[in-house]
């Protein structure tokens, strides 16, 4: 219930904030409407001095009578305020209308009460129209000193501070914090544009850096290896050998092929991903028959309906093995490896296990020592769980477990033995 009313309390104060500059201009139309109301009821009390007023009517013309008189004051009192907050409403539209309409209560009935708010608006939104108004500001001195010097010329300097100046001299200083307000905001704006500017030339200086390191160190020293894997197959002894030289070769040329598209991504600073395709769940059995053929015992298996799922998902699903296999093979070497991916209702689940190491001598790889990290950072995007450890007997398992969205229709597909 609270959470409800604290939501709409945040949706009124997002639709006030949005129509702030309205809902203000209605503010003013309203607060101004009184005053503009007593400033005509005062200016027919002291035309009646001068043989103009309500009370001066049945003199001028004897064939209407007092009352009708006094309700056409009425209505002139309050159809010319109403009018006036019109003019109000579209002040930062149209500030002449309002302009105008001030001045002319000034000047036929002596009315001062609309004056601030039009000096005010025009002096606060258009402050760079200074001779238009030092017009509308003496045209209103001079309205304001040519009727109260007929009625009231003691209220001369006093209405013209209280009415003209200090509004004035407010709206100036208004306008002037905006617009600095606005040109601070503005350079601030450009400053950031430029700091992303010199960010994106760094960025794109060390993309080139880290290609060109790339394709110096490990492009040259993968096709040297695919060259000799290629030369040991024509010279080999034997065809087994002959096998294992071309499964070298292959492997090698694939990884030298995604090696050219990421340093094609590096060199391009650009954001576009390889446009060949991506590894698959599809693509497992081809891994598994790659570390078969070079002396790995893996045990594969799908379990579940499987269903299909989205790049992302199987991406994951297909590095995770990917990863693990390799760990296997350079920390385990000889050891058996245990693969077993169930599609379940609402995650896929990858689960690869290993057995300690069964031959001994064997040079290890170097590694980077991220792999696990990189596994748990891939997880962790698509909101999934990832957990690693060593087992009792000296092996190791891996466990992934990749939310599958409901809208992910199962497809029928025998599971592997």
């Amino acid at each position: 219930m609270v959470r409800r009313w604290t939501e709409r309390a945040r949706a009124v104060w997002r639709w006030a904030w949005r129509y702030r500059y309205t809902l203000a201009d209605v503010g003013y139309a309203l607060v101004f409407f009184p005053p503009v109301v007593t400033g005509m009821v005062l200016a027919f009390s002291y035309g009646e001095r001068f043989g103009w007023g309500p009370g001066a009517l049945p003199e001028l013309l004897d064939e209407t009578s007092r009352i009708a008189a006094v309700i056409v004051a009425l209505q002139i009192g309050l159809v010319i305020p109403g009018l006036v907050a019109l003019t109000v409403l579209v002040r930062r539209r149209r500030p002449e209308w309002l302009m105008s309409a001030s001045l002319l209560l000034v000047a036929l009935f002596g009315n001062v009460y609309a004056a601030p708010i039009a000096l005010y608006s025009y002096a606060a939104w258009f402050t760079h129209r200074w001779r238009p108004l030092l017009l509308w500001s003496g045209a209103h001195l001079v309205a304001l000193v040519a009727v109260y010097s007929f009625w009231q010329p003691v209220l001369i300097p006093v209405y013209g501070m209280m009415f003209l100046a200090f509004p004035l001299l407010f709206g100036l200083w208004v306008g002037t914090r905006r617009q600095l307000v606005e040109n601070l905001r503005e350079r601030a704006e450009r400053l950031e544009r430029e700091q992303h500017l010199l960010a994106e030339t760094a960025i794109v200086a060390e993309r080139t850096r880290i290609a060109r390191e790339m394709h110096d160190v490990v492009a040259h020293r993968v096709s040297l290896m695919v060259l000799h894997a290629g030369g040991l197959e024509v010279s080999a002894p034997d065809e087994r050998t002959a096998q294992a030289a071309e499964l070298i070769r292959t492997t090698g040329r694939e990884a030298l092929s995604e090696l050219r598209e990421i340093l094609g991504v590096l060199r391009g600073g650009g954001d576009t991903a390889p446009t060949a395709p991506q590894p698959a769940l599809g693509d497992l059995e081809r891994l598994v028959d790659s570390a078969r053929a070079v002396g790995v015992e893996v045990e594969f298996g799908v379990t579940g309906t499987p269903r299909e799922l989205s790049a992302q998902v199987e991406r994951t699903a297909y590095r995770v093995v990917q990863e693990a296999l390799t760990n296997a093979a350079r920390h385990a070497p000889g050891a058996a490896v245990d693969i077993r991916v169930d599609h379940g209702r609402h995650e896929l689940t990858v689960t690869v296990v290993n057995g300690p190491a069964t031959v001994d001598g064997v040079v290890p790889v170097p590694g980077s020592g991220y792999g696990l990290v990189g596994l748990r950072e891939r997880l962790a995007l698509v909101g999934g769980t990832f957990v690693a450890g060593p087992l009792s007997d000296g092996g190791w398992w891996v466990r992934a477990a990749i939310p599958v969205t409901p809208a992910e229709t199962p497809r029928t597909v025998e599971d592997n033995p």
